[in-house]
């Protein structure tokens, strides 16, 4: 089966910040995009009456994909799905089988974070899947050279994602920096840190491969100051399963670091 990268769109201006970035991936990843808007027409959606939903008919929203994916420079599949994004993402996702589900993140810059839903959130809490989002605000939508993987300096596997993350950073020619959030400050990275990431096999045929350690008592705060686009182009992290459950998921370093990264965040769930 093809590559394939999962678009979802609302034809907002994240979204199509996402699809232009998710464009310039397919290129060098010889992938196709599948372009996926959710209708979501249900009277019992909460979202129905608070304005945030596309108000486009059917048939307008057809117009719009068929526009939309006329003017892509890679081959291109476009579907409607109806009902909860949840739902319609996971039977995409089924069929498809897609190395990345790839997402925009709007403006929420002016809402705290404890208030705020998104669908990257909800995606990571039910259904871990390897997923892309990027900030409506970066600054290009060039491919990713310059990559800073995050890691806590516990072993970890991707499972059956780790060909799609190999895959991706080889394609990709990139240069990619190691961090380490320690408790206190040291001079070079923990050893147990970086053979955590040599033992995934995510370093193979790399050209270059950096470290870096920060002391911090906040991870996500070290991590989103060290991910500084004058420095790198994408944030890499590994998502465990506890992360994902219980009622503070909303504050764990993975959800801290999506709402809030200037950068593109690549979030692969750990098995």
């Amino acid at each position: 089966m093809a590559v394939s990268l999962l678009i979802l769109t609302d034809f907002f201006q994240a979204a199509n910040r996402a699809l232009d970035y998710a464009t310039n991936l397919a290129g060098p990843l010889s992938a196709r995009l599948v372009l996926l808007h959710v209708r979501r027409d249900s009277l019992l959606d909460p979202d129905t009456f608070t304005g945030e939903l596309s108000n486009l008919n059917q048939e307008a929203i057809g117009l719009a994909l068929n526009r939309v994916a006329s003017n892509l420079s890679v081959p291109v599949v476009a579907e409607v799905g109806h009902g909860q994004v949840l739902e319609a993402l996971a039977d995409a996702v089924s069929r498809h089988q897609p190395a990345l589900i790839v997402l925009g993140r709007p403006d929420y810059s002016g809402t705290p974070d404890e208030l705020v839903e998104t669908t990257s959130l909800d995606i990571l809490r039910t259904a871990p899947y390897p997923m892309l989002v990027v900030p409506h605000t970066v600054s290009t939508t060039a491919p990713p050279r310059r990559v800073l993987l995050a890691v806590d300096g516990e072993p970890f596997t991707l499972g059956e994602h780790t060909g799609m993350a190999r895959h991706l950073l080889t394609s990709l020619g990139c240069e990619l920096t190691v961090l380490h959030v320690a408790a206190a400050a040291a001079a070079e990275i923990d050893p147990a840190a970086l053979s955590a990431v040599h033992d995934t096999g995510l370093l193979i045929d790399l050209p270059a491969v950096h470290t870096r350690t920060v002391a911090g008592t906040s991870p996500a705060d070290a991590i989103l100051q060290a991910a500084r686009a004058a420095d790198f182009d994408l944030v890499v992290l590994i998502a465990r399963r506890r992360s994902f459950l219980g009622s503070l998921f909303h504050h764990s370093v993975t959800a801290q670091v999506l709402l809030n990264s200037r950068l593109p965040v690549l979030v692969l769930p750990a098995e």
